[in-house]
C-alpha cells in the first residue's frame, strides 16, 4: 500500500485545487507545476507528469527520494487555515465603488450597500471592513530564540514613529489680543458669540449685544434687553450684515447691524431660546423645552417646520456646509441628524453614545459628511462621525468638559474648548485626532469660539470675563499665492468672454 501513497496524495491535491481555483486563482498554479515525478528506476525518465491511476501505471512502482533534490517542492494548502468564502467574496466585489467619501449618500438601486455588507458579514461571521484578504488564520511560529532580522533593525531604526512626529507650523502660545467681556451670563447652554465673514464679532453680554469691529477696533452697541431679559443666542446670516438674536424671552429677533434697527420679531417658542443656525433664508432655533423650529424669513408666515427629537433643552445647533445636513445636540446626550427638508420630522441618525450634555458641534468644511461631537464633564469626548453610514471613525478622551469646536480648512485640524477642570484650547490633527498643543490662558472654562473670516484667527469668549484671541492657524503665505495663482488660471479658462474678444 506504500507505493500508492503519493499517487493518493497527488490526486487528492489535483482535486483540491481545481475546486480551489473557483474561488482563488492564485492557487491553481501548483496545477500547472513543472516539477516531475521521479521515477523508482534510476536514470530513466518518466513520461508522466504526475503519475496515472490506470492499471499499467500502478505497476511502475513510484518512490519518494529519501535525500533532497533540486526539484521544488509542491504547495499543499491547509484548507482549515483559510476562509475561502469570505476571500471569494471580498475579490468578486473588488468593482464596486461607492461615493462614501465624496460627502453623497451611497445610492443602491436594489439594497441599501451598507445594511447589505452587514448582512454578509454576520453571515461569515467576521467583520469585512476589517478582514484582509488571503489572510491565514494559523500564526506564524516564533523566531528562535536570540535571533535578530538584519533589515528589521536596519528600517526600523531609521523610521520616525508617528507619535513623536511633531508640526513644523509654530503655533503662538499667547493670545495675540485680549478683551474685557464683563457681565458675561456664565451659562454653560448658551451662544453668545459669533463673527461674520465682514469681520464683525458680535458678544452677548447679559441684556446687551456688543459689535467689535476687528478691521478697525471700534465697539457699536447694537441690542439692549428690558431688565430681567438676556440675550441667549446670536447668529450672523452668512454674507450679510444682519443678525439672529434669541432671548430669554421665547422670541427670535432680526437685526440690520449696518442700519443699527430691528427688522422684526418672531415668536412660537415657550421657553428660551438657546441656539440658532442658518441655512440660507432658513434660521433654525432650539429652545429649552427640547423644539427645534424652521423660520423662512422671507416671508409672514415664518414658521414651516418643528422638530421634536431632544427630551431636555437643544444646546447645539450647526448645518453642513452643503447644507444638506442640521445636527442638533441637547442636553439629553443625545446628537441627531436631520434632513434639509422642513417636513421631514424624524432624524435620520441619532447618536446616544455620549453621557453628558452635547453643545459642541462642527461640521467638517472639506467633507460635508463629517461630524465631530464633544461632550460635556460626564462625558469628555470628541468623536468624528460620517453621517452617510452612521458610523463613528474616531473617539478620544480629552480629560475635560467640551464646550466647542471647531474646523481649519487650512490645515485639516480641529481645535476644541473646554471647560472644568483645565479651561483650555488643544489643537488636534486631523485624521487620527492626535493632540498638537494645549493653549492655556483662561481661569474659568470656555463658554464659546468662533473663527475670524480668514480662518487664521480664533477668539474665545470665557467665564473669567474674557475674550482672547488665538493666531493658531496663520495662514501659509506661499500656499495662498499657489491657490490665487491658480484660481486667477481657472478664471482665465472658463472666462467666456475670452472667446468673444478673440
Amino acid at each position: 500500500m506504500s507505493k500508492y501513497t503519493n499517487v493518493s496524495l497527488l490526486d487528492s491535491f489535483v482535486n483540491l485545487n481545481l475546486t480551489d481555483s473557483i474561488c482563488n486563482k492564485s492557487l491553481s498554479a501548483p496545477v500547472a507545476s513543472t516539477a516531475k515525478t521521479p521515477c523508482k528506476t534510476p536514470g530513466k525518465k518518466s513520461n508522466f507528469k504526475t503519475p496515472k491511476v490506470t492499471p499499467s501505471a500502478m505497476n511502475n512502482t513510484l518512490k519518494t527520494p529519501g535525500s533532497p533534490t533540486s526539484a521544488a517542492d509542491r504547495y499543499i494548502p491547509n484548507r482549515n487555515a483559510m476562509n475561502f468564502e469570505i476571500n471569494h467574496h471580498l475579490l468578486t466585489q473588488g468593482d464596486k465603488t461607492t461615493k462614501e467619501n465624496d460627502g453623497e449618500p451611497v445610492k443602491d438601486t436594489t439594497i441599501n450597500q451598507s445594511t447589505k455588507q452587514q448582512a454578509i458579514s454576520e453571515a461569515l461571521n467576521c467583520d469585512l471592513n476589517n478582514h484582509r484578504i488571503l489572510c491565514f488564520n494559523d500564526k506564524a511560529p516564533l523566531a528562535p530564540e536570540g535571533h535578530a532580522n538584519s533589515l528589521k533593525v536596519l528600517y526600523s531604526s531609521s523610521k520616525i514613529s508617528n507619535s513623536c512626529k511633531k508640526s513644523n507650523r509654530h503655533i503662538p502660545s499667547q493670545p495675540e489680543r485680549i478683551l474685557d467681556a464683563p457681565d458675561i451670563k456664565n451659562d454653560y447652554y448658551l451662544q453668545l458669540l459669533d463673527w461674520n465673514s465682514n469681520n464683525l464679532l458680535a458678544v452677548a453680554l447679559d441684556k446687551d449685544l456688543y459689535l467689535w469691529n476687528a478691521s478697525n477696533g471700534s465697539i457699536t452697541k447694537l441690542v439692549g434687553l428690558p431688565e430681567g431679559e438676556y440675550i441667549s443666542s446670536v447668529a450672523w446670516f452668512d454674507g450679510f450684515n444682519n443678525l439672529a438674536v434669541g432671548t430669554s424671552n421665547r422670541e427670535v429677533q432680526l437685526w440690520d447691524a449696518e442700519q443699527q434697527k430691528r427688522l422684526r420679531i418672531m415668536q412660537g417658542h415657550t421657553a428660551r431660546v438657546s441656539t440658532l443656525a442658518w441655512n440660507s433664508h432658513v434660521l433654525s432655533s432650539g429652545s429649552r423645552n427640547g423644539q427645534i423650529f424652521h423660520h423662512d424669513v422671507r416671508v409672514a408666515q415664518h414658521h414651516i417646520g418643528t422638530l421634536n427629537g431632544h427630551e431636555q433643552e437643544v444646546c447645539g445647533l450647526k448645518w453642513s456646509s452643503g447644507g444638506n445636513y442640521l445636527a442638533s445636540g441637547g442636553n439629553d446626550n443625545v446628537v441627531n441628524i436631520w434632513s434639509k427638508d422642513p417636513g421631514n420630522d424624524r432624524p435620520l441618525y441619532t447618536f446616544n453614545s455620549h453621557t453628558a450634555a452635547v453643545k459642541a458641534l462642527a461640521w467638517s468644511p472639506w467633507k460635508p459628511n463629517l461630524l465631530a461631537t464633544g461632550g460635556g464633564t460626564a462625558d469628555r469626548h470628541i468623536k468624528i462621525w460620517n453621517v452617510n453610514n452612521g458610523s463613528c471613525l474616531y473617539s478620544v478622551d480629552a480629560k475635560s468638559q467640551v464646550c466647542a469646536i471647531l474646523w481649519s480648512k487650512e490645515y485639516q485640524e480641529l481645535i476644541s474648548a473646554h471647560g472644568y477642570s483645565k479651561n483650555e484650547l488643544i489643537v488636534w490633527k486631523y485624521p487620527g485626532v492626535s493632540k498638537i498643543t494645549e493653549l492655556r490662558g483662561h481661569t474659568q472654562r470656555i463658554l464659546g469660539l468662533s473663527m475670524s473670516p480668514d480662518g487664521s484667527t480664533v477668539v474665545s469668549l470665557s467665564a473669567d470675563e474674557t475674550l482672547r484671541f488665538w493666531e493658531c492657524f496663520q495662514v501659509d503665505n506661499e500656499k495662498k499665492k499657489k491657490a490665487e495663482l491658480k484660481a486667477y488660471k481657472d478664471i482665465l479658462v472658463n472666462n467666456p468672454l475670452r472667446s468673444s474678444i478673440r
